[in-house]
């Protein structure tokens, strides 16, 4: 197992203790993601973190019906992503998941680029949804350390996106998880 696969299952053990914290209550609740209830963003989550992690390593497209779908609005929502992420780690456990490129959007990346980007959306939009339900959100150190690099390699791409807002700031020793989510526009004291 390489070391990318322990920090996709770290952090995906994190959302999925996350997401098994939300109640039916929060889900109408707005989030920390602008414009975005909670619901909004546990769907965002689960839709790409959860089945975009697996599809990318099975290279297929996700299904339509799977980008429409409410997750969160059905019951056991919580443990259905907990199972999907336990798929998705599986098939980046096959070796030919990491070779070669995969499409993203229109131009191919080395499969280990897009499972750090994967790495980087379980951890950040976790933190979201743990911020906005009143949960922490931790890593082990050598995670946040990795996520920490992913996002200062792509946090200029993804504010051209909007995907990213104006960086943060935070102290220059502050711990890596914070630096990470400063560089990403996320407040990580708020």
């Amino acid at each position: 197992m390489n070391e990318m696969h322990t920090h996709l299952t770290a952090c995906a053990a994190e959302a999925r203790r996350v997401a098994r914290a939300v109640t039916v209550e929060q889900l109408g609740e707005p989030s920390v993601c602008t414009d975005w209830t909670v619901r909004e963003l546990a769907n965002h989550l689960v839709l790409y973190s959860a089945h975009g992690l697996e599809h990318r390593a099975l290279r297929t497209q996700l299904p339509e019906e799977t980008v429409q779908r409410d997750f969160a609005g059905e019951d056991g929502w919580a443990e259905a992503y907990a199972a999907q992420l336990d798929r998705a780690l599986a098939a980046w456990e096959r070796p030919e998941a990491w070779e070669g490129e995969i499409d993203m959007v229109g131009s191919a990346m080395p499969a280990p680029e897009i499972a750090a980007m994967l790495v980087e959306e379980l951890a950040l939009h976790g933190w979201d949804l743990a911020r906005s339900t009143g949960q922490d959100f931790t890593l082990p150190e050598e995670t946040a350390v990795f996520l920490l690099g992913v996002v200062e390699r792509y946090a200029e791409m993804y504010r051209q996106y909007e995907g990213f807002a104006a960086v943060v700031d935070v102290p220059d020793d502050a711990p890596a998880l914070d630096r990470a989510l400063a560089i990403s526009g996320r407040n990580p004291k708020a």
